[in-house]
């Protein structure tokens, strides 16, 4: 699973003597990067330098003695198109049913919606804090090693790289394959054959884009991004002349609340949907390293972006009030379009599009992100080395990004892929909560730790009680699926005993070498280079 015994010092020698022979360069295999901004380190083995100096944001090929690394290419704009494009998927198009289902009202759900924008804003501030504080990339994966060590951060890294980002990558592009063929089968439905073979085309495609350039990625998820954002202005846009004719019986004084479900389970589980629906708001952090200037941009575009993301989805679903019933949405299979039918007419089939774009520019962005926490997973030691190379002239984890999009096609052999995805409902509500724990820990054992953006103190904890309440939902509502995902996240243990604590064999040692040199030839890519505090270090 893990190559811990290539970080030695005559591994790396070695290493870098076979790559200076094929003329690729030359790098450092040392794994455990710096994160934490202090003046001193507090212990060999968690060691904290100074933020890294924002690097050239350009991925031209690298003039002599240029090191090999990441770099700095993500700017703010980039970063807003990244949040908001990873949160708004096809479900706001498709299938808002979750919080008015449980609602069962237009004006309770509306205050459902705000109070989900809220909550997450919360955790995305913390967020950005930590992003600033510990300035590696990795998200939830490196603050869970920083703060809990290396088991709980491994058992995280092995549920995300098995089944969580592989399972959701795969369900978005067949989503968008769905979209895209409907046109060609209107009066039945698509084929699961043609519809997967485009699920792994659009994989495919886009993995290509990332490989070839950072600039290419963020460029295509600020043109998806955008296009969804269009897609969801129009139908906003319709909204607004629909209420300012006065037929919008859904959204009267006297009719907005009828019906509502006031129970605590109810609205328990309104905000269990809610709250999944602006899912993603984190994935910026696993880029930290990427972003140009990050203590200034980071904070800036989650501050950007959440609000936009919030009002965005208020206002959509008070434009679908404004034409659809309560009771039809939840019946719906796809709101959108059934908005897009009464409004648009003959042009109706535009919806079905911005649908599919919108799912096309999610998985980029899943990807992009996916492919840094495993390299992030891979300098650290706990996955194979050779998924933490650097290709020598486009300086993209090239390695990553394409195990990261065979691990994804896997999953069109799956022939009921939800249920799988299900067993984890909860397991991103207990990473994102023991991150932000984290927080709270890091204020009390690390004051002196240099933090650029310092959020006030009730917000962590408020949100880290609002993960616990989470948690005990996702157990309350499906107790056997969350056990049984429970007991697959116990299987990282062996898994981490085996690959990575293990004092492997000689012979195992080597081959796991071969295979590494073996990427670096035919990947035309090397270990990242270390700056020279880190390597003094």
């Amino acid at each position: 699973m893990a190559e811990p015994e290539l970080k030695s010092r005559s591994s790396r020698e070695s290493v870098a003597k076979a790559v200076s022979q094929e003329k690729m360069g030359t790098a450092e295999g040392a794994s455990n990067q710096d994160g934490l901004i202090a003046e001193q380190p507090e212990s060999p083995s968690t060691p904290m330098v100074s933020a890294p100096t924002a690097a050239d944001p350009t991925n031209s090929p690298p003039d002599k003695g240029e090191k090999i690394k990441l770099k700095r290419s993500i700017t703010l704009f980039n970063g807003v198109g990244m949040i908001i494009g990873t949160i708004i998927g096809s479900g706001i198009f498709v299938t808002p049913t979750g919080v008015i289902k449980e609602t069962g009202s237009a004006g309770l759900s509306l205050i459902i919606w705000s109070a989900c924008g809220v909550v997450s804003t919360m955790g995305a501030l913390c967020y950005a804090e930590l992003g600033t504080t510990i300035v590696k990339s990795g998200g939830d994966y490196t603050y869970i090693l920083e703060v809990y060590g290396e088991l709980a951060a491994f058992l995280k890294l092995w549920v995300e790289m098995l089944i969580i980002r592989p399972s959701s990558q795969y369900v978005v592009s067949l989503v968008f394959a769905t979209y895209l063929l409907k046109p060609l089968y209107p009066t039945c439905p698509v084929p699961d054959s043609a519809a997967k073979l485009i699920a792994c085309a659009c994989l495919a495609s886009l993995t290509f884009v990332n490989c070839i350039s950072v600039r290419a990625a963020t460029k295509v998820q600020d043109l998806f991004t955008a296009s969804k954002l269009l897609a969801l202005i129009i139908i906003i846009l319709f909204g607004f002349i629909k209420i300012s004719t006065g037929d919008v019986p859904y959204l009267t004084p006297e009719k907005a609340f009828e019906g509502s479900k006031m129970g605590v389970d109810n609205i328990v589980l309104a905000l269990y949907s809610g709250l999944f629906a602006f899912g993603g708001w984190n994935y910026l952090n696993y880029v930290t390293e990427e972003m140009i200037n990050p203590e200034r941009n980071l904070p800036l575009a989650i501050i950007i972006s959440m609000p936009i993301v919030t009002v965005v989805y208020v206002l959509t679903n008070l434009a679908y009030f404004t034409t659809i019933s309560p009771e039809e949405m939840v019946e719906s299979e796809a709101v959108a379009v059934s908005f897009g039918e009464y409004h648009l007419g003959v042009m109706a089939w535009l919806i079905p599009v911005f649908v599919g774009l919108s799912c096309f520019g999610a998985v980029n962005g899943s990807l992009f992100t996916s492919a840094r926490l495993f390299y992030a997973g891979a300098r650290e030691g706990q996955l194979p080395a050779a998924l933490g190379l650097v290709h020598t002239d486009l300086f993209t984890p090239v390695p990553s990004l394409i195990f990261t999009c065979l691990l994804s096609m896997l999953y069109a052999i799956s022939q009921d892929i939800f249920s799988v995805i299900n067993l984890f409902s909860f397991f991103t509500w207990l990473c994102v909560g023991m991150a932000i724990a984290g927080l709270v820990w890091l204020r009390i054992t690390k004051p002196d730790l240099r933090r650029p953006i310092k959020v006030y103190l009730f917000i962590p904890v408020t949100f880290v009680l609002g993960c616990v309440f989470m948690i005990i939902v996702s157990f309350w509502a499906a107790p056997f699926e969350s056990l049984v995902g429970s007991s697959i996240i116990l299987t990282g243990i062996p898994a981490y005993l085996l690959g990575y604590k293990w004092k492997k064999p000689h012979m195992v040692k080597k081959m796991l070498e071969i295979f590494t040199m073996f990427c670096q030839k035919i990947f035309m890519s090397v270990p990242e280079e270390k700056e020279k505090q880190e390597v003094v270090e």
